[in-house]
């Protein structure tokens, strides 16, 4: 019999729009989703783009949180972690991660083998696979637009959680293939002009920049996301 690992402390608690409906956090992600929803009335977004400038500002918190509350709308939803640098997706939903986005790209299996059903009901996750030599080039490559033009057919909606901004070209490569973008950004850490480069390179894309996510602001000892255009 396997044994599976301990979560690790983390990640125990990354999943509130799953573990914790009611929490004041997921009334949070509820009013960005209804608010990304405002923001493409007359034609709905097939993609989004969560991002944040560096790492460790939460994109992979609030990336995985959206998928929920939008799969709660029986919507179905697949979420991709397109970070093939450091993943995180597969950890937060405690999935296996042998196979997948890599995978698919380097033609060694199908999008259909490698999905994975999360808790969530009408939300699939699709990992990242094994972390390759080549990310931008595969991110680039026209494997990515297949597989992004796939998913696009077989679910409502697909979230990417995408490297940071700023460290390499991943993300913008990825903004170019999406409808929009949403910018993470870590309240009490976030750099200005950080902020300002990463939406400048979003705005340069050809998604459309959609707002900005303030992450980790204490409001009356609850963990606080405030949503805001950009």
């Amino acid at each position: 019999m396997a044994i599976r690992k301990k979560r690790s402390r983390k990640y125990q608690s990354a999943l509130v729009a799953l573990h914790q409906p009611n929490a004041p956090i997921v009334e949070q992600y509820r009013t960005i989703r209804t608010n990304i929803e405002f923001s493409s009335f007359e034609k709905p977004f097939k993609s989004l783009l969560i991002t944040s400038g560096l790492p460790g500002e939460g994109k992979s918190f609030s990336a995985s949180n959206l998928a929920v509350v939008f799969s709660q709308q029986e919507k179905k939803v697949l979420l991709i972690d397109a970070d093939l640098r450091k993943p995180t997706i597969h950890k937060i939903f405690e999935l296996d991660n042998h196979s997948g986005v890599t995978n698919v790209l380097m033609k060694k299996t199908t999008l259909e083998n490698v999905v994975q059903q999360s808790p969530a009901e009408n939300l699939h996750v699709l990992t990242s696979g094994p972390i390759p030599p080549n990310p931008s080039e595969l991110l680039s490559s026209q494997a990515m637009e297949d597989l992004l033009a796939e998913a696009y057919n077989q679910y409502d909606l697909v979230i990417l959680d995408s490297p940071p901004l700023l460290p390499v070209a991943d993300a913008q490569i990825l903004a170019n293939q999406v409808d929009g973008s949403i910018l993470v950004i870590l309240s009490g850490k976030t750099k200005l002009d950080n902020a300002i480069k990463s939406r400048d390179a979003l705005n340069s894309s050809k998604s459309e920049l959609l707002g900005a996510v303030l992450n980790g602001r204490k409001v009356k000892k609850a963990r606080q996301y405030n949503y805001a255009t950009m």
